[in-house]
């Protein structure tokens, strides 16, 4: 019997594309390779206008933004309102060490969701592949103008 070789995480084809907008180079280091070693292409960003300016360079295609609440200059949520002037339904996962009610707002109507932090490798990819698995590819479903 011969062994075939595994694909590596970034050969497969039509990976889900997250856009993780982190501020702290420890937690965004160690996200990235969360995601990545779970098979996700990740596009990091160090804040909002970093993460605007990778969206639009991305053509748009982006199938989740997982973003801290607290980014210099910006809410996550302010984030996620942004993009969706851009794009209505682009989905957001707003991650926060803060659980106040008013921070912990979780709304799939408006693309909306939270995970508190700490998370979990675990608790990360079960909470992105739920958000996902309802979301059709981006690159699939729409053609670059």
């Amino acid at each position: 019997m011969t062994l075939q070789p595994r694909r590596c995480a970034s050969e497969r084809p039509n990976r889900r594309r997250i856009l993780l907008v982190e501020d702290e180079p420890f937690v965004r280091e160690a996200t990235v390779s969360i995601l990545e070693n779970a098979g996700f292409e990740v596009l990091p960003a160090v804040d909002a206008n970093g993460a605007l300016k990778t969206y639009e360079e991305s053509a748009r295609r982006i199938d989740l933004v997982m973003t801290d609440m607290v980014l210099p200059g910006r809410t996550g949520q302010q984030l996620g309102q942004e993009l969706r002037q851009r794009c209505p339904e682009v989905n957001v996962l707003v991650t926060s060490g803060y659980t106040h009610a008013e921070y912990a707002i979780e709304d799939p109507a408006s693309h909306t969701y939270f995970l508190a932090k700490p998370y979990s490798r675990r608790g990360l990819i079960e909470k992105i592949e739920t958000i996902l698995a309802v979301i059709p590819l981006r690159r699939a479903a729409r053609q670059v103008s």
